[in-house]
């Protein structure tokens, strides 16, 4: 049995076996519901001929009520079946769902495993340890590339120099720019003043 049971036949029988019993009940449901329409038609027209005969011919509305009577009871039986196979297909498929749903998780559950492998938590805890290492390492080289210079601080008063002397250049080429012009001229007009001569 368990040989037959574990075979890669068997195994896909047992898969397509839900499915096939669930549509073997469908069928037959379908049967019952047409049988369930067939008998109401059946005691409907049974009623009908006991109406018709009930003052005229009363043997004949007598057999008409016996008849309609026992299609009620076959129909009582057919509404029956109907209940239960309705339970039973019911029944298949929720077992269905929850063993396709037992599987699905055992495969999850399977590859988490896989995706694990041989990890440990001590494994995590090393290797967090190293990332944090590694992150404290990065942190202290930024602090260290920003707080020193690349270059020497400037000397202020070199550099105080070095303006005064640029003036003075702009200044003396401002001088001889001036040329033979006359220096009341590039003086914008004004008179120098008068300078005493003696007797």
């Amino acid at each position: 049995m368990w040989g037959t049971w574990f075979g890669g036949n068997s195994a896909q029988r047992r898969k397509d076996a839900p499915k096939k019993a669930i549509l073997d009940l469908r069928q037959q449901l379908d049967m019952l519901q047409k049988r369930e329409r067939h008998l109401e038609n059946q005691m409907a027209n049974e009623d009908k001929k006991a109406r018709d005969n009930v003052s005229s011919n009363k043997t004949a509305a007598r057999a008409a009520l016996k008849r309609k009577k026992q299609h009620e009871h076959s129909l009582e039986q057919t509404n029956g079946q109907i209940s239960m196979l309705e339970q039973q297909i019911y029944s298949i498929e929720s077992a269905n769902i929850n063993q396709e749903t037992l599987a699905a998780m055992k495969n999850a559950g399977a590859a988490m495993k896989a995706i694990h492998g041989k990890m440990t938590m001590e494994d995590v805890d090393v290797t967090m340890e190293q990332l944090r290492e590694q992150h404290e390492l990065t942190q202290e080289i930024g602090n260290a590339i920003t707080s020193m210079p690349i270059t020497e601080p400037v000397d202020e008063d070199e550099l105080e120099s070095d303006l005064a002397a640029l003036e003075q250049e702009k200044l003396d080429e401002q001088m001889l720019r001036t040329g033979t012009v006359p220096v009341a001229d590039a003086l914008g007009g004004r008179a120098l003043p008068a300078v005493e001569t003696g007797p």
